[in-house]
């Protein structure tokens, strides 16, 4: 009987150590796309956010985690839905990062996450539609909403003295979302806006569109599109033609491909991404450069907070189903709580594991409001001497 009662108990135990490794977070980012460059680093900055509840061996009575990817192609809502069901169904994870871009990750949400009851944070999709979106409580982000994109960029241009501006936007949730946001808050503020149109990724020649661009006239071009798609064709057809020479940049144009691409031609141009100045922020960077990746590339910090989020509520709520998890996002991203940083998440998965609270600072100051997004700080940049540097925070 004693025999019995060992084997039964190693039994239980073989299938223990099999369910801790069972534990998978999807990925789901423009990996190919319009901000193929970006996807990287964000990945990246998710992965550190998992190693690190790895190798606290705190999670879960000793689970461990793995990141599985995903392609959305970042514009491709086909692509994301596909990849999403791959994560969710085939992959069986349980909890994912992402999608990226707005639509897609709309997309993805409504015909993937929502069905199977998946909880999806997102580090980088703006829209503002996606603060009303029927979500069941399963989604989230930690970007804050193109809303308060908008009010910044208006901040941005008046302290520059700038009263009248020309406006492209790539032709999607994002893009006119986003330009529409801009739009109101500039004119609000006494600014205005000479033309604010769209234009298609994926074109050979924009002459067209630069053309009327042009015609319409402002002291500066507002790129509200797609550093590795047609902002940038814009910014070359504009540079070309002398239509425009200095450009204000939102956050899908921020990246080291800009400043590699052209640097040393926009001289003076100037913009903003989600981005702060605070402790987590500088923690994140020194251990993302001892990691060897980029930690201030655009939406690496969100995707760390991201997954870590998704961990915490998880430890929180002492189980990886979403349904169970999902109501502990917000508690374990606000407070009350003893604060964390990243590099910290060993402390915050013992404090859960004893019964306190904590409050999840991460990377990027970490506040979620209203329906579980962030309220939203931003690193404004200008070209220096070809180089992008940071002038301040708002």
């Amino acid at each position: 009987m004693k025999k019995l009662l060992m084997a039964s108990a190693a039994t239980a135990l073989i299938a223990g150590a099999a369910q801790a490794q069972d534990v998978k977070i999807g990925i789901l980012l423009g990996f190919t796309g319009p901000l193929e460059s970006l996807a990287p680093d964000m990945a990246e900055g998710a992965k550190l956010a998992i190693a690190e509840v790895n190798e606290s061996g705190l999670f879960l009575d000793g689970a461990s985690i793995e990141g599985v990817n995903g392609d959305t192609g970042c514009i491709d809502a086909s692509l994301a839905v596909a990849s999403a069901e791959r994560l969710i169904t085939s992959d069986k994870v349980n909890g994912i990062v992402g999608g990226m871009c707005s639509g897609e990750t709309t997309a993805s949400l409504q015909n993937a996450a929502i069905p199977n009851g998946m909880v999806m944070i997102s580090p980088s999709a703006t829209s503002p539609a996606l603060s009303t979106i029927e979500d069941n409580g399963l989604f989230f982000r930690t970007s804050p909403s193109d809303a308060r994109q908008g009010q910044v960029m208006a901040d941005i241009l008046n302290d520059r003295g700038i009263k009248e501006v020309a406006v492209t936007y790539t032709n999607n949730d994002y893009g006119k979302g986003l330009a529409d946001s801009f739009q109101a808050a500039f004119e609000a503020a006494g600014g205005s806006v000479t033309i604010n149109t769209a234009h298609e990724d994926g074109k050979a020649d924009y002459s067209a569109e630069v053309g009327a661009l042009a015609s319409a006239g402002g002291e500066i071009l507002v790129v509200a599109g797609y550093v590795d798609q047609g902002g940038a064709a814009i910014i070359n057809g504009s540079l070309d033609t002398g239509a425009f020479d200095t450009f204000m940049f939102p956050d899908g144009m921020v990246s080291e491909t800009l400043e590699t691409n052209f640097g040393n031609l926009v001289e003076g141009s100037f913009g903003q991404h989600p981005g702060n100045d605070s402790d987590g922020g500088a923690r994140f960077n020194e251990l993302g450069e001892a990691a060897g990746f980029n930690p201030t590339n655009a939406f690496s910090p969100e995707s760390y907070d991201a997954a870590a989020l998704i961990l915490l509520a998880m430890q929180a709520a002492g189980s990886t189903d979403p349904q169970v998890y999902k109501d502990k996002v917000m508690d374990v991203a606000n407070a009350p709580g003893e604060q964390i940083l990243p590099g910290e998440l060993a402390k915050a998965l013992q404090i859960l594991k004893d019964g306190g609270d904590v409050d999840f600072v991460g990377a990027s100051a970490v506040e979620l409001i209203g329906p579980g997004e962030s309220a939203g700080n931003y690193r404004e940049i200008e070209f220096k001497d070809g180089k992008m540097v940071t002038v301040g925070y708002r």
